[in-house]
């Protein structure tokens, strides 16, 4: 009985959690309506190549096997030997609740709870190993974000700054977890090398979005402020980013000078690309990731 006005305190607020992403996304996607041209970012859609968008596709599917190949590896520093095509299908169904359930339970959630439960292992330990994840996931946005600052950037500040935060980002990463989490230590930098391979294959991604659309490769701004959209993207304000990271597009390309319908089109894309992807972890909803026999390696 006790438990009831706890639980229904905990719905409350996921409940106004959720109303406040719809009511943000909406009002980004509302203001950045009024500022383009449909009739001209129609026209950039008509004029898609479906080659060069399915390439952008398989570009973003092979960074989501990355991703769940980095996750899978802070599972086995906490000893949870999950074989790679469970670990995919549980990594897919996290994707899908994340998209698709915001005001449900997360993926993430939803990860430490399953994993928690079936191979005994503290709940400390699964979020920490989720987290971590998460964490060096922006570390590697963050290298390569620093590694376009240096192509697009014109002002030194800026890009000394840029640098010099990240830098000192990593080695307070690498020296937290020595201190504090040792579990994860001995692939601290394996993990954050998958991290940049995950974040390299969505510049991929992005780059033949670009293509798709017939912008030339050599206008490094757009792939600057996409990566500075997949940072925003991440705050917990939008449903999955949706809406935050138009706006960032929209004042990006204002900034840099470019066709702010072009720079808007490529988000749009992008998000229709995560939303494919990310739909069929649906399959796994009705159908336990886990109920292949485990084996022990």
């Amino acid at each position: 009985m006790a438990e009831t006005p706890v639980r229904k305190g905990s719905k409350t607020i996921r409940l106004l959690k959720l109303l406040l992403k719809i009511v943000v996304s909406g009002v980004c996607i509302w203001y950045v309506a009024g500022k383009i041209d449909f009739q001209r970012a129609g026209q950039a859609l008509q004029e898609v190549n479906p080659w060069w968008l399915a390439g952008a596709l398989v570009a973003f599917i092979f960074s989501k096997l990355f991703a769940s190949i980095r996750l899978n590896i802070y599972f086995r520093d906490i000893l949870i030997h999950l074989p790679q095509w469970q670990n995919l299908k549980l990594y897919w169904l996290g994707m899908f609740y994340n998209l698709f359930l915001p005001g449900s339970i997360s993926g993430d959630a939803y990860k430490v709870i399953v994993l928690t439960k079936r191979y005994s292992v503290s709940y400390r330990k699964t979020t920490l190993a989720v987290l971590l994840d998460r964490f060096s996931g922006l570390m590697g946005l963050a290298l390569i974000l620093s590694i376009y600052s240096l192509i697009v950037l014109k002002s030194r500040w800026y890009i000394f700054l840029a640098i010099g935060a990240i830098g000192l980002s990593f080695i307070l990463y690498y020296l937290v977890i020595r201190r504090y989490f040792k579990d994860f230590l001995p692939n601290v930098f394996t993990t954050f090398f998958w991290a940049v391979l995950v974040q390299g294959s969505q510049v991929i991604c992005a780059y033949m979005i670009m293509a798709a659309l017939g912008i030339p490769a050599h206008l490094t701004d757009f792939i600057f402020i996409f990566l500075v959209s997949s940072v925003v993207a991440v705050l917990p304000l939008t449903i999955g980013g949706l809406g935050i990271r138009e706006l960032v597009f929209l004042e990006g390309s204002r900034y840099f000078g470019l066709v702010q319908e072009n720079s808007v089109v490529i988000s749009i894309l992008f998000y229709l690309i995560t939303v494919f992807t990310s739909l069929w972890g649906i399959f796994f909803v009705f159908r336990d990731p886990l109920n292949e026999k485990r084996t022990q390696e």
